[in-house]
């Protein structure tokens, strides 16, 4: 397959001008439509999984079955963007840039996916050239090698922790020796090979109502409640642990009158190991079953929950595989560690390796100033195939079998 940038483009320009916001399921159907039928074009099996009513379908797209899978490739179809940001701020491109609602998060993450394989079956449907360099016997040159066994996954809900498609995505990792997802690649190359753990949390304070004039003293502030977390919520952070804990989100009552009877917050919890995580929650957990006001009450929902992931030697084998790759195809980048998390912890978390950030080079995502750097497209596409094909040949020849 010979890469068009311009088709590689036109293909972008259609995706990005699709609102497809996690709670959009008609919006992430179409995004879906794209790469079924693309997929469906090169023989692909394409499996659709409806993990929730409130969100778009899961594709579980492989190249043939298999027990066990090579390579898994994930992406995901939602975007952070609610419906009419496409027509608001269509894609464009300008200065080597391009623009436009989930650009970079991660919709050329998914077209990647679908380039580097096309161009990877056309290489082994013609043979294989770099395995049959490897094969001694003129028996053995004449038969194409085989391709090794691939599932690509497009979830629909990953920008909200994957909170439906979790369980689908750890059966997957469990079944896959290698994984790379296809986030964008940070400003200057830089590849994700470290993620913290994230968890989510609503909290719901009851009081009770009273005038604040009259009889303040009936009352019982659900707003002061929620005060007194604040402050002891910050202060279980632990920056030399790498544990934060944000109370972003804030609402309740209804005039300054009243002694607010209602409150909420959500909060967001960043960790880089599990023991952090338990700290957190057990003083979470502690906090709502003694509030500081009497007669207050609370209710804490973990709205999802993601574990971190930490490289280990098998991560560092395969960024060894990743530096070799890249001076041979002549693409340079950096590894680096992310606050953030991504699907890459649930995988990494059933013990698969796995390498985050496989897809072009992109910056300020989730804001109005999103861009990808046009120039990194075909060099992310030309590392990962070169990638795959240097496993490859690690793998036994029938392919889909764990070591």
């Amino acid at each position: 397959m010979t890469f068009s940038l311009d088709e590689y483009l036109a293909d972008l320009e259609h995706l990005v001008n699709l609102d497809s916001h996690s709670l959009d399921p008609e919006g992430v159907s179409r995004v879906a439509a794209f790469f079924r039928e693309r997929f469906s074009d090169l023989g692909w099996q394409v499996t659709e999984h409806i993990v929730d009513e409130s969100v778009g379908p899961c594709l579980e797209i492989v190249n043939r079955p298999a027990d066990r899978y090579d390579f898994l490739l994930l992406g995901h179809m939602d975007t952070v963007f609610p419906r009419g940001t496409a027509a608001a701020r269509p894609f464009q491109v300008r200065d080597d840039r391009a623009y436009g609602p989930g650009v970079a998060d991660m919709q050329s993450g998914l077209l990647s996916i679908y380039y580097a394989v096309h161009s990877l079956q056309e290489e082994w449907s013609a043979g294989g050239a770099a395995d049959r360099t490897d094969r001694q016997d003129d028996a053995a040159t004449t038969e194409a090698p085989t391709m090794p066994a691939i599932c690509v996954a497009l979830n629909s809900d990953e920008e909200i922790s994957s909170r439906y498609s979790r369980p689908w995505v750890e059966a997957l990792a469990r079944k896959s020796r290698y994984a790379f997802v296809f986030e964008s690649a940070r400003p200057g190359g830089g590849i994700v090979v470290q993620r913290k753990g994230v968890a989510k949390y609503a909290l719901r304070f009851a009081g009770r109502a009273a005038h604040a004039g009259e009889e303040p003293e009936k009352g019982v502030s659900a707003i002061g409640e929620l005060g007194h977390w604040i402050v002891k919520l910050h202060a279980l952070d632990d920056p030399a642990r790498g544990t934060t804990v944000n109370v972003g989100v804030v609402s309740g009552g209804t005039g300054p009158n009243v002694v607010a009877e209602r409150a909420e917050a959500m909060i967001d919890i960043r960790f880089t190991d599990e023991a952090e995580f338990q700290r957190v929650e057990t003083a979470i957990e502690a906090l709502a079953a003694a509030p500081v006001l009497p007669g207050a009450a609370v209710d804490v929902e973990r709205l999802g929950q993601r574990p971190p992931w930490n490289p280990d030697k098998r991560t560092r084998a395969l960024q060894d595989v990743f530096e070799a790759v890249g001076r041979e195809v002549d693409v340079e980048f950096s590894w680096i560690r992310s606050g953030a998390a991504s699907d890459a912890n649930t995988v990494a978390s059933q013990g698969t390796t796995v390498i985050d950030s496989a897809g072009p080079v992109g910056g300020r995502l989730h804001s109005d100033e999103e861009y990808l750097e046009v120039g990194s497209i075909e060099a992310k596409i030309r590392l990962i195939a070169g990638v795959i094909t240097r496993l490859k040949q690690e793998i036994p020849e029938q392919g889909g079998q764990q070591p």
